[in-house]
C-alpha cells in the first residue's frame, strides 16, 4: 500500500496527470471566456470565506467563477489578477492590509491569501476586486495571543450538508449569531449521484452523476457553494475545516476502497483532495501533493483552548470485519489497527504533554463514544467509528489521563444525529470513571427532516448509559466557552424540507472546569 502511494504518478501514468490537471478530453472543448476587461459577469458567485486564524494572520478565500456550473467556472485558461483588502471596519475606511495576487487556472482560479501582520483577537473585514467588480464583504477574527487570558469564546460546529436533502436553514441561523470561530467536521459534499431530491434542480446532471474526475468534484463543490445561507455562514466568521469520507467516496480508508484497485482509487483521491483545497479557506502550505493532503493541525486560542484538528481517513486501517455494523471482536481490539495512524497519534499525545490550555478539544469526524445499536444483551457497533478501532480509542483516552490533560472535549459529526456522551476508559463498565466529554452534532441537512427521537436514537439511549442526550433533527451546535464552563447549545430545525424552517434550542448542556461529564441546564 505505501509503495502504491510513493509510486502514484508512475503507476497511474498519463491518466492521472490528465485527471489532476483538469485537462480531461470530454470537457476540454467546452471552455468559456475569461473574466477580463469588458466582461461584466459576476466573478464572485461562490462568495468569500476565511479560515485557520492565528494571532497575527488569517486565510481569506474566493474563487472566480462567473459560470460556476460550467467547466472551469466559465474562465479561460490564463491567470487573472485579483486585488484584496483587509480593514478594521466594514466600510473599509481603515484598510490595514492590501495586495494583489493571481487566480490561476491550475487552481480553478481560486484565491488563498495568507494575510499576515494582523493584531490578535480582533475583528477584520475583507473583500476582493477583479476588473472593478467587488466581492461580497466577509468578516473574520484573528486568534488571541499565545498567552492571552481569554474570558469567553463563541464557536459553532457543523457537518454533513447533503444539498439535495434540504435547505440550509441552520446556516442562516449560524450567520445571525455572533461566533468567533466555526468548525466544519466533514461531508461538505456528497460524491454519489442521486435520482431525486427536495430542492429544485436536484435532477441536474451535476447532481445525478457520481464524482470521479477533478472537473466533476469541482462542479459538485460549486453547486453546494452557490447556496446563499452557506455563503452567509462562511462570510460571518473564520472556518476551520477537516474532511471525512464523502469528500472522496463513502467510507474510504487510507488507500483502500472496494470501488477500485488502490492505484485507480488514488487518482480519484487526488482529484477529490485538489478540488477540496481549491474550495476551502486553507493555506498554500496545505496544497495537496497528488493523493496526500496535510490536514491535521493545532489551532490555539490563548490559554483558554487548544483545538487539535484530526484527520481520521488518510491514515486509518481498513474497517474491521468488512465494515458495517458488527459485534466487536479481536479485529476491533487489535493494537496494530489505527484510526489516526501512528504519526498523528504521537503528534496528538505530544501536544497534550505540552498543553497549558484550560480546554483541550478534539475537532474531528466521528464519535469516540461506544454506540451499541442493538437492543438486549448482544452488542453491535459501527465499524467506521472509533468503535471499530478500540485500541486507538484506548491509547488516546488513556494517553489523556496519563498526561493529566485538563478538560478534554471531543466535537464530531458524521452520525446525522445529535449524541452527547460521557467518555469512559471502559465503556463496558458503567462504574468506569468519566475522563472526557463528547458532543456529536447532527447534520445540516443530510437525512431530511428527522424527528425528536427516532427508534434508533431510543435504542442508543437505552443501551449506552454514557449517552446523556440524543436527538434526530437537523441543525448544528453553538458553544460558549469560558475558563469555568463549556455550554453546548444544540440548535435544531423543525423542517429542512421547506425553506425558512424554524430554528430553536433543543438542549443546553454544561461541562464544568475539572468535572468531565455532561450536566443539563
Amino acid at each position: 500500500m505505501r509503495s502504491t502511494r510513493r509510486n502514484f504518478l508512475t503507476v497511474t501514468g498519463t491518466a492521472a496527470a490528465l485527471a489532476l490537471a483538469g485537462n480531461l478530453p470530454e470537457v476540454g472543448r467546452a471552455l468559456a471566456g475569461a473574466t477580463g476587461r469588458g466582461d461584466r459577469r459576476d466573478p464572485f458567485t461562490l462568495g468569500v470565506a476565511s479560515g485557520d486564524p492565528l494571532p497575527d494572520a488569517v486565510v481569506i478565500w474566493t474563487r472566480l467563477a462567473p459560470e460556476p456550473l460550467a467547466p472551469f467556472g466559465g474562465m479561460d485558461r490564463r491567470p487573472v489578477e485579483v486585488q484584496w483588502q483587509v480593514a478594521e471596519d466594514p466600510h473599509f475606511r481603515r484598510v490595514v492590509r492590501h495586495g494583489t495576487t493571481r487566480a490561476r487556472p491550475e487552481s480553478s482560479h481560486s484565491v488563498h491569501v495568507d494575510v499576515r501582520g494582523l493584531r490578535p483577537w480582533r475583528h477584520y473585514w475583507y473583500r476582493f476586486r477583479v476588473n472593478g467588480q467587488l466581492s461580497p464583504v466577509g468578516r473574520t477574527r484573528t486568534a488571541p495571543a499565545a498567552e492571552a487570558i481569554v474570558p469567553e469564546l463563541s464557536l459553532a460546529f457543523a457537518s454533513c450538508q447533503a444539498w439535495w436533502e434540504g435547505w440550509y436553514t441552520a446556516y442562516a441561523d449560524m450567520a445571525r449569531r455572533d461566533h468567533d470561530l466555526v468548525f466544519f467536521l466533514g461531508d461538505y459534499i456528497y460524491e454519489f449521484g442521486i435520482d431525486r431530491g427536495i430542492r429544485p434542480n436536484s435532477n441536474a446532471p451535476w447532481m445525478t452523476q457520481q464524482t470521479v474526475t477533478l472537473d466533476e468534484y469541482r462542479v459538485r463543490y460549486a453547486s453546494y457553494k452557490l447556496d446563499p445561507d452557506l455563503q452567509a455562514a462562511h462570510a460571518s466568521a473564520p472556518w476551520v475545516v477537516t474532511l471525512d469520507d464523502h469528500e472522496v467516496v463513502d467510507n474510504w480508508a487510507d488507500e483502500a476502497h472496494p470501488s477500485a484497485p488502490p492505484a485507480q482509487f488514488l487518482v480519484r483521491r487526488a482529484n477529490a483532495f485538489r478540488a477540496y483545497w481549491e474550495h476551502m479557506p486553507l493555506r498554500l502550505t496545505q496544497l495537496p501533493k497528488g493523493p496526500d493532503l496535510p490536514l491535521y493541525r493545532r489551532i490555539k486560542y490563548g490559554r483558554l483552548a487548544d483545538f487539535d484538528v484530526l484527520d481520521t481517513r488518510q491514515y486509518r486501517s481498513d474497517q474491521a470485519y468488512g465494515d458495517g455494523t458488527k459485534a466487536p471482536g479481536p479485529e476491533t481490539k487489535d493494537p496494530a489497527r489505527t484510526i489516526t495512524g501512528d504519526a498523528q497519534e504521537k503528534w496528538l499525545l505530544d501536544g497534550w504533554s505540552a498543553s497549558r490550555a484550560r480546554w483541550n478539544v478534539l475537532a474531528h469526524q466521528t464519535a469516540i463514544a461506544r454506540l451499541d445499536t442493538r437492543q438486549g444483551p448482544d452488542v453491535l457497533v459501527p465499524m467506521d467509528t472509533w468503535d471499530g478501532y478500540e485500541a486507538s480509542r484506548a491509547r488516546v483516552l488513556g494517553g489523556a489521563v496519563q498526561r493529566k490533560v485538563r478538560n478534554l472535549v471531543s466535537i464530531a459529526g458524521d452520525l446525522h444525529r445529535s449524541v452527547a456522551s460521557d467518555l469512559k476508559l471502559d465503556f463496558t463498565d458503567p462504574d468506569s470513571p468519566t475522563v472526557a466529554t463528547e458532543f456529536v452534532g447532527t447534520s445540516i441537512s443530510s437525512g431530511i427532516d428527522g424527528m425528536d427521537l427516532d427508534p434508533g436514537g431510543a435504542t442508543l439511549l437505552q443501551e449506552n448509559p454514557h449517552i446523556k442526550f440524543g436527538n434526530f433533527q437537523r441543525g448544528y451546535v453553538s458553544c460558549s466557552i469560558t475558563p469555568q464552563r463549556w455550554i453546548s447549545d444544540y440548535r435544531v430545525v423543525d423542517k429542512v424540507s421547506v425553506p425558512n424552517g424554524t430554528v430553536s434550542t433543543r438542549a443546553k448542556l454544561l461541562v464544568e472546569d475539572r468535572r468531565p461529564g455532561i450536566q443539563t441546564l
